[in-house]
C-alpha cells in the first residue's frame, strides 16, 4: 500500500532548514529572466517552487561535466583510481528529470557497469516536485509518459490546488528516514487524498499530446525516417554549437583524456561531457567521419532518444523536458521536427495510393 503523508505549507521553510543539517540540498533557484538552476539552498525561501527546467538538468550531480577517474606515476608504475561523490540531496526534481536520472540508471547498470555512477547514485537522496501545470511551450511531457510520477525518487511532493498543503508519497526507507527525522510532517487524511486526486484530475484536462503522433507512433514514425527531407533542412540550419547535448537530462557520451605534467611522468586521466553533434565525435583514424553533415548529426540525436533506446530499454530518451528546443541557438524545435516527420509521412502514403 501506498504511503503518503502531508506538510503544511507554513513548514516548508522549517523542512529544508532541517534537510539542509542532514546533509548538504540542492535545489531549483532563480538565475535571470526564465533561467533556473540546481544550487545550494539551506532555506525554502531560496528555492523556486515554480520553475521552467533548469538550465543544466540534476545529471550534472550523478556524472560531473568533468571527473577525475586515475592519478599515475609511469616511472613507479603506479596507478590510483579516484572517485569522488558527496553525500547530497536534490529538492524539486520534475518528473521529466526524474525519467532522465532512470534513463541514465539503465544505462550505467548495463555490462559494463559503470562503478562511479553507480556509488554516485547510491549516496544521493531524491526529491521529485509536481508540475500542475506546463513548464512552458517547449515541454512535451505528455506524448512521452513523462507528466505524471513514476518512480525514481525517495519522496515526491505534490501542491495542492489550493497551494496550502504538499502532499508527499515516501517512496523508499531512505525517503521514510527524511520523514522521520525532520519531523514535520503528519499523517494524510481521506480529504487530503481527494486533494491530490483533484490535482491528477485537472492535469488530465491540461495535458495533452503536444504532437501530431501518440506514444506507441513516435518510434515507428523515427524508425522510418532515416531517409525524411527534414534532415535535410536541420543540416542547413543546424550551427553543432552542442548546446542541445549538453541541457539534455539523458545524453551521456564522455570523452577519456589522458592529461600529462610538465615532468612526462605524472599525470590524470580523467572523463568529461562529450558531444554527437560535435564532428569530431565520429571521426576515426585517418580522418574519416561517419557523420561529416550537420542533419546526420541532427538525426542520429533524434534517432537516440526516439528510437534506438526504445529497442534496448523499452522506453524513450527523450522526457519532454523541452531544453534542447529552449537552449537551440537555431530555434530548431524538436515537437516542430516531430510534426514534420509526421506530415512527411502523410505524403508519402498519399503518393503511393
Amino acid at each position: 500500500m501506498q504511503q503518503y503523508v502531508t506538510l503544511e505549507k507554513e513548514d516548508f521553510n522549517e523542512f529544508i532548514r532541517r534537510l539542509a543539517k542532514i546533509q548538504k540540498v540542492v535545489a531549483p533557484v532563480k538565475r535571470g529572466v526564465k533561467n533556473f538552476a540546481f544550487e545550494e539552498v539551506t532555506s525554502g525561501e531560496d528555492i523556486s517552487l515554480v520553475y521552467i527546467p533548469t538550465i543544466l538538468p540534476p545529471k550534472k550531480y550523478f556524472m560531473p561535466q568533468r571527473e577525475e577517474l586515475v592519478e599515475y606515476n609511469k616511472k613507479e608504475k603506479k596507478w590510483k583510481a579516484k572517485l569522488e561523490y558527496e553525500n547530497l540531496t536534490i529538492f524539486g526534481v520534475h518528473t521529466c528529470d526524474l525519467a532522465g536520472i532512470q534513463c541514465l540508471n539503465m544505462v550505467f547498470s548495463d555490462k559494463p557497469k559503470d562503478i562511479n555512477y553507480l556509488v554516485r547514485k547510491n549516496k544521493i537522496a531524491i526529491i521529485g516536485f509536481e508540475c500542475n501545470f506546463y513548464c512552458d511551450e517547449y515541454a512535451s511531457c505528455k506524448v512521452v509518459d513523462n507528466h505524471l510520477p513514476n518512480g525514481g525518487y525517495d519522496l515526491f511532493f505534490t501542491q495542492t490546488l489550493e497551494e496550502d498543503l504538499f502532499i508527499v508519497h515516501i517512496n523508499t526507507v531512505l525517503g521514510e528516514s527524511l520523514v522521520r527525522e525532520t519531523k514535520l510532517f503528519t499523517k494524510t487524511t481521506e480529504e487530503d487524498m481527494k486533494k491530490l486526486q483533484a490535482v491528477r484530475d485537472r492535469k488530465k484536462e491540461i495535458f495533452k499530446d503536444e504532437v501530431n503522433v501518440d506514444y506507441k507512433g513516435l518510434q515507428p514514425l523515427y524508425a522510418k525516417s532515416f531517409e525524411a527531407k527534414v534532415w535535410e533542412d536541420l543540416d542547413k540550419r543546424c550551427v553543432a554549437c552542442g548546446n542541445c547535448t549538453n541541457v539534455c537530462p539523458t545524453c551521456y557520451c564522455f570523452d577519456v583524456i589522458d592529461d600529462i605534467n610538465l615532468d612526462l611522468n605524472t599525470g590524470v586521466r580523467y572523463r568529461r561531457w562529450d558531444s554527437c553533434q560535435s564532428e569530431e565525435f565520429a571521426k576515426v583514424a585517418g580522418g574519416e567521419s561517419f557523420r561529416k553533415e550537420r542533419g546526420q548529426r541532427q538525426r542520429h540525436r533524434y534517432m537516440r532518444k526516439f528510437n534506438y533506446p526504445f529497442k534496448n530499454y523499452n522506453r524513450y530518451f527523450c522526457t519532454g523536458c523541452g531544453r534542447c528546443s529552449r537552449t537551440c541557438m537555431a530555434k530548431i524545435n524538436l515537437k516542430e521536427t516531430t510534426n514534420s516527420l509526421v506530415e512527411e509521412e502523410k505524403q508519402i502514403i498519399g503518393n503511393e495510393r
